[in-house]
């Protein structure tokens, strides 16, 4: 009977030994193992004109696929050019897996605390306002912003209508079409093209062609339609107009009962807080748009004048793809299920 407290004392060092075992090598797992499931994806860059610099993309849209086109658009500004780049999605937040038609929830904002250039990639999104507060702050101090297709767009206050942030909405009528109309230069009014039969072509606006965002820039196609644009404000020059094509391929006749549009422009909006952000919008840029190389081009010569680094801008920078790019044709509910930021990460 005289060695039971030792016994259980025996029994009790035994039990230390083994927990302090099991979080030591959940510990040297954590270290060593990779992270499985990360919220976003980061490409680190390296030498380049970009070295040193931060480009942020938020994606989130429910048709266009933004969530594979940023991708392989930061993978060639990392890549090719050496910016660090961080992409961020809309996630499920349940699943971790990346959901376009979820409105509230893009995971990561907080990369844009620390962006050089912010691209912008979303349709009808009302973030927690958490999430919203970084964008706005980073716009509101002058950063440069890019804006893609939806991007007119972008936000929607359905649901908070009191949120300080509610003005953005593309409908607002007191700060008229919202962060669309107001920042970008045109919130949504319509397709100018048939959606889904008529495709577009860039034509390059003569009194510009010297932009350097034209650098190299001959051709433009994608297969998605023109949007229609009423609003563009005096300060907006326009790059590229939009020609409705009569079909789906970019030998097809164009539609000469349709007006051009400008679907490419540039200016400068200045805040109320008296700070000044570079803009550049197009409405091209859905992931089919990018496979044919003249969009990439601009997009790559954009991110560059956005920056001031027009002297880093040459005709023959290198745009190409890393690896295959075949993405998803657009569609509503047509995005790849399953998906997790993970599987954008670098070989």
């Amino acid at each position: 009977m005289a060695c039971l407290p030792y016994r259980k004392n025996k029994e009790k060092m035994i039990k230390r030994i083994l927990t302090l075992w099991s979080l030591t090598s959940a510990l040297a797992l954590a270290v060593v193992s990779p992270v499985l499931a990360a919220d976003w994806v980061q490409y680190e860059g390296g030498e380049g004109p970009g070295q040193g610099k931060h480009i942020v993309f938020i994606t989130g849209d429910e048709e266009y696929r933004s969530e594979e086109a940023m991708p392989m658009m930061a993978r060639i500004l990392s890549d090719h050019h050496g910016f660090k780049c961080t992409v961020l999605f809309a996630l499920n937040p349940e699943t971790g897996e990346i959901d376009p038609n979820n409105q509230t929830n893009i995971v990561g904002m907080k990369h844009v605390a620390d962006a050089d250039l912010v691209v912008l990639f979303t349709r009808f999104r009302e973030l927690p306002d958490d999430q919203m507060k970084y964008f706005v702050d980073y716009a509101e101090a002058g950063g440069p912003i890019i804006g893609l297709r939806t991007s007119t767009h972008a936000f929607r206050y359905s649901r908070d209508k009191e949120s300080p942030y509610a003005k953005y909405d593309f409908s607002n009528r007191e700060w008229r079409g919202g962060f669309g109309q107001q920042v970008l230069g045109e919130t949504w009014i319509n397709h100018h093209g048939r959606h889904g039969s008529e495709s577009c072509r860039g034509v390059v606006d003569g009194m510009n062609r010297n932009h350097p965002i034209l650098t190299g820039v001959s051709n433009v196609w994608g297969p998605t339609d023109v949007y229609g644009v009423r609003n563009l404000p005096d300060d907006a020059d326009v790059l590229l107009h939009g020609l409705t094509l009569s079909g789906m391929t970019p030998d097809s006749p164009a539609n000469t009962d349709k007006t051009l549009m400008p679907v490419a422009w540039v200016r400068h909006h200045e805040w109320d807080t008296g700070n000044v952000s570079r803009i550049f919008n197009t409405t091209m840029g859905a992931a089919t748009d990018l496979v044919e190389p003249g969009l990439r081009r601009v997009l790559v010569n954009a991110a560059l004048w956005a920056l001031e680094m027009e002297d880093a801008i040459q005709p023959d920078l290198n745009i190409e793809p890393i690896g295959a790019y075949n993405p998803t044709q657009f569609g509503f509910n047509g995005f790849q299920t399953g998906m997790k930021p993970d599987d954008f990460a670098a070989n």
